[in-house]
């Protein structure tokens, strides 16, 4: 049965929170209503591949799906017998179909995957992954190639390695080629200023190159090596090698013979490091889910050149009810489109479509049965069973503090989103606010946000008057989208009763006096542990010093602090690094620098006249007397 078959009554991915009702309310009348705009649409609907999205009467995407035919499957949802009350109910709120025909089915895989990816529609399994995965690149547009560490488009001549699961998968890499191989880390600008070895050189992490201690020849046959160390070439690696330190100790080259050593050393220790066979893989991702108590892991294994490039988890939003083939062939599907597939994929369980997969993926999906091929898979399979016991430890770990916050504040039940402001100023100036949110899950990063603060009328320091503009803002925009589903249930301000006072002041204007807001407000020397909680109606008080609900609150206000004066510093830095010329109409980065270089500084711009300003490269009369001009006017 195919992943987005209405037929199936498991297909519906998960409850939908920010959709009005309970999941099992269909709106009187709203079937027949949902149903007769797919008919008047089916009109229009060919029976050629495509996609469509089920939109509500607000704009909102409910739901994205792919068929063969879009005609057959449009039409499908029109019988209400054969669906499911979850399809019923999704059908009742759509106010309007919008198609895309595609050529294939292939191409409106990727398509759906991509639709999902960007309107994160509530009735569709969701895959959360804004993250981009991080390459080794060796470069080729220099003499003495670099190694760096590199993310987004490959449009840097050179070799790229990857991807690896994470940013310390890469640092792990690259400090073994480092030791092993030595090439240069440095920038191409910080290697051209060299005059002398820098402290890489004296470790025995690179062959100096910039002052001439190794020669092109040589250090381009260190580069090769370590090319082929990526490339899983080790056997063959460690064979040259073997050779040239028995070859340098005989022609008594001791200090080379014992550099060689060395290197064969690291490699040799790499290769131990392995916990698995890994040769004749080649390029492979290998691919594991495991489920418990309506949760999903999917663990992957980045395979490259034999060599593991670490691994990942993933926990998909998905409805308990779907099948293991129908959240593997949707999460594949999300997962690559925005990146190439390996030559192959290993996978736990047969999924769904799997040749309109292969096809539009450009590889091939095997569940190896026998071999090392079998022992990786089993050990992705372990790894997503260990990664969601710790999930869900983890969940229920929180939910108890949760429900510790809840008696502790009085809540009628546990915060499932809390949120928690704060800001950060030097004296007044380049003023931030900042808000952090948190809930059953952790911290949730993706909703943070930071406010620079506009009102020209708030004093400098005026830090109720920020907390006021701050709440303003954000509960304004709250109002105005009618988002219920990013309600907070508890507000935590960063200070005592003048803070508290001034937040349930702005909430009451917007009729928010529902949302419950807690000041915490640490001690006579600022001590943790110490902290005293501030409610409108209560005397304000203190927790017990060793108690794990004042331990979590205490993390949360320090997570406010940290990511407020974050905002707070890189404002702080973007106002210093501004230059006067920035604010000069038709001056771009080429003519500033132009104008910087030819008078060494921005104060010796605003001092020069009219004939020295026109001496410069670019500058034409016009220009110079716009310059000249901004800087003498008024």
């Amino acid at each position: 049965m195919s992943n987005d078959d209405p037929n199936n009554p498991n297909r519906i991915s998960r409850s939908a929170p920010s959709l009005p009702g309970g999941t099992e309310d269909i709106p009187h009348g709203g079937f027949a209503r949902g149903a007769e705009a797919l008919k008047e649409y089916l009109k229009q609907v060919p029976f050629s591949p495509g996609v469509y999205r089920m939109v509500s009467a607000n704009g909102d995407v409910l739901y994205v799906g792919k068929a063969k035919s879009l005609k057959k499957r449009v039409t499908s949802y029109t019988q209400i017998e054969r669906l499911s009350n979850r399809i019923q109910r999704m059908v009742a709120l759509t106010h309007h179909l919008e198609i895309v025909v595609t050529h294939t089915e292939a191409e409106a895989l990727l398509l759906e995957a991509n639709f999902i990816r960007h309107y994160q529609p509530p009735f569709n399994v969701l895959l959360r992954d804004d993250k981009s995965y991080p390459y080794i690149l060796i470069t080729k547009d220099h003499d003495f190639p670099q190694l760096v560490k590199y993310r987004g488009s490959k449009d840097r001549d050179g070799w790229y390695f990857g991807p690896f699961a994470s940013s310390d998968a890469v640092n792990e890499t690259m400090g073994v080629l480092m030791r092993g191989f030595m090439i240069r880390n440095c920038s191409d600008s910080f290697f051209a200023a060299r005059k002398r070895p820098c402290l890489q050189y004296h470790i025995k992490r690179c062959t100096a190159p910039c002052v001439a201690k190794v020669s092109k020849d040589d250090y381009a046959r260190q580069v090769q090596e370590a090319r082929e160390f990526l490339l899983g070439k080790n056997d063959a690696l460690l064979e040259h090698l073997q050779q040239d330190m028995q070859r340098a100790s005989a022609q008594m080259d001791f200090e080379e013979a014992a550099h060689l050593r060395d290197r064969i050393r690291t490699l040799a220790t790499i290769q131990a490091k392995q916990n698995i066979n890994l040769h004749g893989v080649g390029d492979v991702d290998v691919v594991a889910i495991a489920r418990e108590a309506g949760h999903i892991c999917i663990q992957i294994f980045f395979i490259r050149n034999d060599r593991n490039y670490g691994n990942r988890a993933f926990f998909p939003q998905a409805d308990a009810a779907l099948s293991n083939a129908e959240i593997l062939s949707t999460f594949l599907a999300q997962f690559y489109s925005d990146k190439p597939a390996p030559k192959q994929l290993f996978i736990s369980e047969i999924a769904e479509d799997m040749d309109v997969l292969c096809d539009a993926l450009k590889t091939s999906i095997l569940i190896p049965k026998l071999g090392a091929k079998k022992g990786l898979l089993d050990m992705a399979t372990q790894n997503a069973r260990e990664a969601l016991a710790r999930r869900l430890a983890d969940r229920k770990s929180q939910n108890a503090l949760l429900e510790g916050v809840a008696a502790c504040f009085g809540l009628p039940e546990p915060a499932q989103r809390i949120e928690v402001y704060d800001n950060s100023h030097t004296s007044g100036t380049h003023a931030v606010g900042a808000m952090i949110v948190a809930g059953v899950e952790g911290f949730i990063k993706k909703a943070y946000r930071k406010f620079n603060i506009k009102d020209a009328q708030l004093a400098k320091g005026d830090d109720y008057g920020m907390m006021r503009e701050m709440l303003r803002r954000r509960f304004t925009r709250l109002n105005e989208e009618a988002d219920e589903g990013n309600k907070p249930d508890l507000v935590l301000i960063d200070g005592g009763m003048g803070q508290l006072n001034a937040a349930l002041e702005t909430l009451a204007e917007l009729g928010l006096s529902d949302i419950p807001v807690v000041g915490i407000a640490k001690g006579p020397d600022r001590n943790a542990g110490r902290e005293r909680f501030f409610m409108q109606g209560r005397a304000d008080f203190q927790l017990e010093a060793r108690d794990p609900v004042l331990y979590f609150l205490q993390r949360l206000r320090d997570e406010s602090h940290r990511f407020v004066i974050g905002s707070h510093r890189a404002r702080r830095v973007k106002a210093i690094s501004n230059s006067p010329l920035d604010g000069i109409s038709g001056i771009g980065p080429t003519r500033k620098k132009k104008l910087l270089l030819h008078f060494g500084s921005a104060q010796g711009v605003a001092k020069a006249g009219l004939p020295d300003l026109m001496r410069v490269p670019g500058i034409n009369a016009e220009l110079a007397k716009l310059i000249y001009d901004y800087f003498h006017s008024g």
